[in-house]
């Protein structure tokens, strides 16, 4: 996994709480911004069956929310998020462009947790 969220000058600290796990619905995301001494970060979750993922959310198109123009951005199988400016879209499990604007760029992962109390974490 890349590190590339660090260079972000808002970016969260390792072990940051985000919300607690069983509040995210499996087939779900959640976007949140955190805020913090040196701005806000944009942050989308994403929880399959079998995974929890942490992207940037920001698509590197043009680093627009890829939910600014609506929350479903999901595919219904799960395995596409697509972004609802241009519709580009990313590889859920990956972050890689897999279409549109989105080919040849991708998400910027963050690692993400849960913690011995049920708390998504960063890291």
């Amino acid at each position: 996994m890349t590190q590339a969220w660090q260079q972000y000058r808002s970016a969260p600290a390792l072990g940051t709480r985000l919300v607690r796990h069983d509040e995210l619905a499996v087939g779900t995301t959640h976007s949140l911004t955190l805020q913090g001494e040196k701005g806000s970060f944009p942050l989308l979750l994403v929880r399959l069956d079998d995974v929890l993922l942490g992207y940037v959310n920001a698509c590197p198109h043009q680093y627009l929310p890829l939910d600014q123009r609506g929350s479903r951005i999901l595919s219904q199988d799960g395995e596409s998020l697509r972004c609802t400016n241009h519709d580009a879209t990313f590889s859920t499990r990956t972050g890689e462009g897999t279409g549109g604007f989105g080919i040849d760029c991708a998400l910027d992962p963050v690692p993400v947790s849960v913690d011995a109390e049920g708390w998504i974490v960063i890291g």
